[in-house]
């Protein structure tokens, strides 16, 4: 009778998962007038009959199943209270007060702000241009404005503070790329497009001739998902180092910052033309001009600095400030401005 009530109370002990040497020593805490005893066999300590030693069992094991999920609760609800390491705190880019003096001693003259607005109509849904009439640019370029002219909020058509206006648009798909350029005073003269056919149904480049300068306002391509368009990608030249994304190695590979698209720009600063901001900011950090929308990017200033005023040597004495106001909210992109003296 031992050998079996030692089986059953192996087998069910494996029930709550526990041991049975667990089960044991809490049988041996039965109180001794519960523990019946059979004199007939004649051993020297008690021992429990099947019937009545089953039932005892079956109370232990229930009892011993309720403060073993206890226990198992109990713990996890520990881990769940174990500190987690707090994560860091993101390095923001502070854009420093505006410089209005060029190296040579001239008073900027002449502000431009550029501004990838991605989607035009709801840009201004955004109160984008709210925050222009506060920067109040001399001439305002935008890009991205996926918007067919004769669906052109009456917002920014007319506006009294721009008089001239001008739109380039895509041929090949309403609501895609797309360009524009705000002037407060009329330009000598506006080209749209490069001349290519290929590069112009897209409605990427307006030229505007000014007195002692000529403006470009461009929405260069990207490689595409998959770099599908990384062969249309290469004819247009943009500069892009690993200082100016947050996680340069891992994207090498990415739309935007392959070795294909970033080779042929130094082929254009040998030619005659400065990055601005390198130009007055050559070693700045985490300063961005595009952030996703995914995963908190914006907050965490995962970005990249995609946006640029390229200046030509022959102005570069006049440079007095460029800056990436990149606290203004309304697109996936901050605005940029560049004061001059000409």
């Amino acid at each position: 009778m031992a050998r079996r009530l030692g089986q059953s109370i192996s087998k069910t002990a494996g029930l709550v998962g526990c041991s049975q040497a667990a089960v044991v020593s809490t049988y041996q805490k039965w109180p001794k007038e519960e523990q019946p005893v059979n004199r007939q066999q004649g051993h020297g300590h008690p021992i429990l009959t099947e019937a009545r030693g089953k039932q005892k069992l079956a109370r232990l094991v229930r009892s011993h199943r309720r403060a073993t999920v206890s226990v198992f609760n109990s713990t996890a609800s520990a881990k769940k209270t174990k500190k987690t390491k707090e994560p860091e705190a993101p390095i923001l880019y502070d854009d420093p007060p505006d410089k209005l003096t060029s190296k040579d001693g001239r008073d900027a003259n002449m502000k431009i702000t550029s501004w990838n607005v991605d989607g035009l109509r709801a840009w201004v849904k955004k109160k984008g241009l709210d925050w222009v009439r506060e920067e109040a640019p001399d001439v305002l370029c935008l890009q991205e404005t996926k918007c067919a002219e004769k669906d052109l909020p009456n917002d920014i058509t007319s506006m009294p503070e721009y008089p001239y206006k001008y739109w380039a648009v895509s041929d090949d798909k309403e609501g895609y790329s797309g360009v524009a350029m705000l002037c407060k005073t009329e330009p000598l003269k506006v080209v749209y497009g490069i001349g290519k056919e290929e590069h112009d149904k897209e409605g990427r480049v307006i030229t505007a001739e000014f007195p002692n300068f000529y403006l470009v306002t461009a929405y260069v391509p990207n490689a595409g998902r998959g770099l599908v368009r990384l062969d249309y990608r290469k004819t247009w030249d943009v500069d892009f180092r690993e200082i100016d994304l947050k996680n340069p190695k891992g994207n090498k590979k990415s739309a935007g910052f392959t070795p294909e698209e970033r080779e042929g720009f130094s082929q254009l600063l040998e030619a005659g033309f400065v990055d601005s901001f390198r130009e007055l900011y050559p070693e700045q950090t985490n300063a961005y001009t595009f952030w996703t929308y995914m995963m908190n990017s914006r907050a965490k200033n995962v970005g990249w600095r995609l946006d640029y005023f390229v200046l030509s040597s022959s102005l570069l004495p006049g440079l007095c400030d460029s800056k990436i106001r990149n606290k203004v909210m309304g697109s996936d992109h901050c605005p940029i401005t560049l004061h001059i003296a000409l």
